[in-house]
C-alpha cells in the first residue's frame, strides 16, 4: 500500500496548482539523505510535491528531481520563486531546468550554520549577531554592507568562514529585495517549512529499528509525510502573497516571459 501511495504521488499532476514558490531541501536520516521538494501557491497554501532519495551534492539526483516536476506540470517559462539550501548541485540543476525564470533565494539558515561552523566556540556569539541583523535587515544595501563588513573581520583568522559569507552572498538576499511584509519575508529565506514537514514524519518511523534500504525508507516517510500535509496551515504571513506575485510578474515583464506568454494563450 505504501509503495502504490508514493507511486500516485510523485506522478500527480500539478498542472491545476498555482505555484509561485518552491522549496528543495536534503534530510539526513540515518546514512540516507531524502531530498524533499515543497511547493507555495499563490495562496500561501503549501503542498507536498515529492521526496527522494540522495545527496544533494549529487547533480544527476538534483536534475532527475526537478524533470520530475517540469514533467508533470510545474511552470517554467515564468518567474518562480526557489528556496534552495547551499547545495552547488543543486543551484546548479535549477540553472539549467529553470534558466532565467527562477529567482533564487539561499537558505539563510543553512548559510548561517555553514559560517559559524568555522569559528571557534569565542568568536561564534558576536559573528552570529551580526548575522542575524543582516538576515533581518529590510534594507538590502544595509544588509550588504553588514555581511561584507563581518567577511573582511573574519578574512585573517578565519578564512573559510569569510569565503562562505561572500560565496553567494546576493541570492541569500533575494527575498529582502522584494518589499514584503516581516512575517512572509521570514518565511520566504529559509527551507525551514521544508525541514519541519519531514520532522513531522518522525512518528511514524520512531518504531524502525533497521532499515531495510533506500526504498524502504522512502514508503515510510511519505507516509508520513502525506499524513503531515493533513494537517498543513497556510504559509506565515500569505496575506501579503499578493505583494510576492507583484514582483514576479513585474519581472516576467522585464525579462519577456509575458510576452511569451500571452504567444502561448
Amino acid at each position: 500500500k505504501t509503495a502504490t501511495q508514493l507511486a500516485a504521488w510523485q506522478t500527480a499532476s500539478l498542472e491545476a496548482l498555482d505555484l509561485v514558490g518552491l522549496l528543495i531541501d536534503g534530510v539526513h536520516i540515518g546514512e540516507h539523505c531524502l531530498i524533499v521538494a515543497l511547493g507555495i501557491a499563490a495562496d500561501g497554501e503549501k503542498h507536498a510535491l515529492g521526496l527522494w532519495d540522495g545527496s544533494t551534492e549529487n547533480a544527476r539526483v538534483c536534475q532527475d528531481l526537478l524533470a520530475n516536476l517540469q514533467s508533470r506540470g510545474l511552470r517554467t517559462d515564468r518567474s518562480l520563486l526557489v528556496i534552495l539550501d547551499g547545495s552547488k548541485a543543486l543551484r546548479k540543476a535549477v540553472r539549467a531546468t529553470f534558466g532565467d525564470a527562477a529567482l533564487v533565494q539561499r537558505c539563510q539558515v543553512h548559510k548561517m550554520r555553514n559560517v559559524l561552523e568555522y569559528l571557534s566556540d569565542r568568536d561564534r556569539p558576536w559573528a552570529q549577531a551580526i548575522l542575524r541583523r543582516a538576515y533581518q535587515a529590510t534594507d538590502v544595501k544595509k544588509a550588504q554592507r553588514l555581511l561584507l563588513d563581518l567577511a573582511r573581520r573574519l578574512e585573517d583568522e578565519y578564512p573559510s568562514a569569510a569565503e562562505s559569507v561572500r560565496e553567494g552572498l546576493d541570492e541569500t538576499l533575494t527575498v529582502q529585495g522584494l518589499g514584503l511584509s516581516a512575517r512572509l519575508q521570514r518565511s520566504l529565506t529559509t527551507t525551514n517549512a521544508a525541514e519541519s514537514l519531514i520532522s513531522r514524519t518522525r512518528h511514524v518511523k520512531r518504531n524502525v529499528k533497521r532499515w531495510r534500504g533506500g526504498k524502504m525508507m522512502l514508503r515510510w516517510v511519505a507516509a508520513g509525510v502525506l499524513e503531515a500535509v493533513k494537517g498543513f496551515r497556510r504559509l506565515k504571513g500569505h496575506r501579503d502573497m499578493p505583494t510576492l506575485i507583484a514582483k514576479l510578474r513585474a519581472r516576467d515583464q522585464q525579462l519577456g516571459f509575458a510576452k511569451a506568454e500571452e504567444q502561448v494563450a
